[in-house]
């Protein structure tokens, strides 16, 4: 039977990256300053999380879908790949504004995939620091479309200053850009199809400006109204309901002494977010600290975490709908 699946980071290197994963999720980083992102769940073609101790080592999640569906995705199984990606992302510089189409129009690409729905957890949010998602009150479709011809797509976007603990939804078809000065964690579908449509007027690494998309993403941005951060609803399990969707549910969780998970025929992602989590002596895992992720396969039945700090512990977790 599976264990606890305990993947190995991909970090992603971007010009608006920085040192956050070490600074305030205490991770060895090797030397450099553009540390952007740390997939923590990718199952996408070469892009694989493999298993980073344990029996299973190396063992990547594609061969783990493919090999092991039933005891890993119990009833949302089969699948032909992991539907969900969950990452943490370093914004130390304003990331491009963008869109990503939904699956509709994913689907008619050259190369189909599937549409990104996607949602933002602030982890660290800097003074000042702002999220920009959906349009400002009032912009319709026309005034939208001329703003990103023109180059002046930040002036019609809808921003707001976000404080940690802060949760975003974008839907497909919603103009967004996380601004520099926060530290993300971000739930989305398994897709990586961008429009880009406005860069900040900034060059690239060779000094060139990088490439828009500026018809594309305009016949992709389907969303006009702005975009705060969402209202939580307490769940059954004493957890708060952040995000319903049919691609995802996301749930915020403080842990004081122990919580259940699981015994739903369902696989179960956790990311710890403060604190510490230790799982059951079984498994012979050392315990998880802020930043650490877990995915607890659907055989597994239900688990109990246990908070190792005195202070509690934050938890964000990953269910399929």
């Amino acid at each position: 039977m599976l264990s606890p699946l305990i993947f190995t980071p991909l970090y992603r290197r971007y010009i608006w990256g920085g040192r956050r994963f070490a600074s305030t999720l205490g991770r060895p980083l090797p030397p450099g300053d553009d540390y952007a992102e740390s997939w923590e769940l990718v199952d996408r073609g070469a892009d694989q999380s493999a298993v980073a101790a344990g029996p299973l080592a190396g063992e990547t999640l594609g061969n783990l879908v493919r090999e092991h569906g039933d005891e890993l995705l119990g009833r949302h199984t089969p699948r032909r790949a992991f539907p969900l990606l969950f990452k943490f992302l370093d914004a130390c510089r304003d990331l491009s504004m963008q869109v990503h189409p939904d699956d509709a129009r994913a689907a008619r690409l050259a190369t189909p995939d599937l549409g990104k729905t996607e949602a933002w957890y602030v982890v660290d949010a800097q003074p000042g620091s702002r999220i920009y998602a959906g349009l400002r009150q009032g912009v319709d479709a026309a005034t939208f479309a001329a703003a990103v011809r023109a180059g002046r797509c930040d002036e019609v976007v809808h921003s707001f200053m976000p404080r940690a603990g802060d949760c975003v939804f974008i839907p497909a078809g919603t103009v967004h850009a996380i601004g520099a000065g926060l530290l993300v964690a971000e739930i989305q579908q398994s897709s990586d199809v961008t429009y880009r449509l406005h860069d900040w007027n900034r060059t690239g690494p060779d000094g060139h400006p990088r490439p828009l998309h500026v018809e594309q993403g305009i016949e992709a941005t389907t969303r006009m109204t702005p975009v705060e951060p969402v209202q939580r609803l307490p769940t059954a399990d004493g957890a708060a309901r952040l995000v319903t969707c049919e691609y995802f549910l996301l749930d915020e969780v403080r842990l004081a002494s122990e919580w259940r998970v699981g015994g739903d025929d369902a696989c179960h992602f956790i990311a710890v977010l403060s604190g510490g989590v230790a799982l059951d002596d079984q498994w012979g895992l050392p315990p998880l600290p802020a930043g650490g992720c877990v995915l607890l396969p659907a055989a597994l039945g239900t688990q109990v975490l246990r908070s190792t700090s005195a202070s509690g512990t934050k938890l964000l977790h990953v269910q399929l709908p």
